[in-house]
């Protein structure tokens, strides 16, 4: 633990912070959006996330009272020189704080590219649209544009009727091994040209999938065509507490086999199932410079957007 200004204290954070972190979040969300945007699971997922070092690679910042004003952290996106970087500040604290905490994580991703022996990195902020503030702030330390995600929804007022089947494809669940190896080289090979994306083995796919709270396997549905793994839609609980929405994490396609109506039909597969669990709506994040038209798809499905979030880019 070391002091860096008059006011506030830097420390680590532990796995029992979860519940100070998850305030100050709420806190910083409520003021830009309305209202938290996170739960208390997804902070403590989190903290124990495979690949984050609590002892390296986050801060924690209190002030005189011990109340948590400042919480940053850095996250290697696997295997690649592409590090996920965020730094909060508890809405009315001035005083250089944030830029104290910035100086920490830039240092920590340079420790990064020393360590892997890349010449540079390229870092990775998302930030909601409608925080001008913060928008400014990530552009004067010489962040750039990189691409938009939307937060897409419907709502389920009922029982939704689910799709047929197209010819071939038979759906299976996420609960056998078999199923969820398939489901990750369609994941895998269904997203190599999106933005951001890492490619990753089964078992670190896996891992980080399994240590999260809100993964349920059963919500994992792989078609098969003619027998051939072909298209996959990984839902998970991740919005079930707050909004109890259903949430599509993933939705990929073999591309030798788009165009065929498999990504509507999962997606209008997943509507059904959650409107059976009773869920109140379906949700999921789409990059609004996605190289296949999944905005247009969604959309034409029945959904709408609700949020939109900027992820801007640095190489350092």
């Amino acid at each position: 633990m070391w002091t860096i200004l008059p006011m506030h204290t830097i420390s680590r954070p532990r796995v029992e912070d979860a519940a100070s972190i998850h305030e100050l979040v709420a806190a910083y969300d409520t003021s830009v959006i309305g209202a938290p945007d996170s739960t208390f699971d997804d902070i403590a997922d989190d903290l124990v996330e495979p690949g984050f070092d609590l002892g390296r690679d986050g801060w924690l910042a209190h002030g005189p009272d011990g109340r948590l004003d400042g919480w940053a952290w850095v996250f290697r996106n696997g295997p690649s020189d592409l590090i996920d970087v965020e730094v909060i500040v508890r809405p009315g604290v001035t005083g250089g704080l944030a830029d104290e905490l910035w100086r920490a994580a830039l240092g920590r991703a340079a420790e990064i590219r020393a360590e892997h022996g890349y010449d540079a990195v390229t870092l990775h902020i998302g930030v909601y649209r409608v925080d001008q503030d913060k928008q400014a702030g990530v552009k004067e330390l010489g962040f750039e544009p990189g691409t938009s995600f939307h937060r897409m929804r419907i709502d389920h007022d009922g029982p939704v009727e689910p799709p047929p089947a197209p010819p071939g494809v038979v759906l299976y669940t996420g609960e056998s091994e078999e199923v969820r190896r398939a489901a990750h080289q369609v994941h895998q090979e269904g997203f190599a040209e999106h933005f951001g994306f890492v490619r990753v083995t089964y078992d670190q796919w896996y891992e980080r999938r399994q240590a999260m709270s809100v993964t349920d396997w059963s919500q994992l549905t792989l078609a098969r065509l003619d027998g051939r793994p072909a298209a996959v839609l990984i839902g998970s609980n991740q919005f079930v507490p707050d909004e109890n929405c259903g949430y599509v994490a993933t939705l990929a396609v073999l591309p030798e086999l788009r165009g065929r109506g498999l990504g509507r039909f999962l997606l209008r597969h997943a509507f059904a199932a959650d409107a059976a669990r009773g869920r109140r709506g379906t949700i999921l994040h789409v990059d609004s410079n996605n190289t296949t038209p999944a905005l247009g798809l969604y959309e034409s499905a029945g959904m709408r957007p609700v949020m939109a979030i900027d992820v801007w880019r640095r190489r350092l």
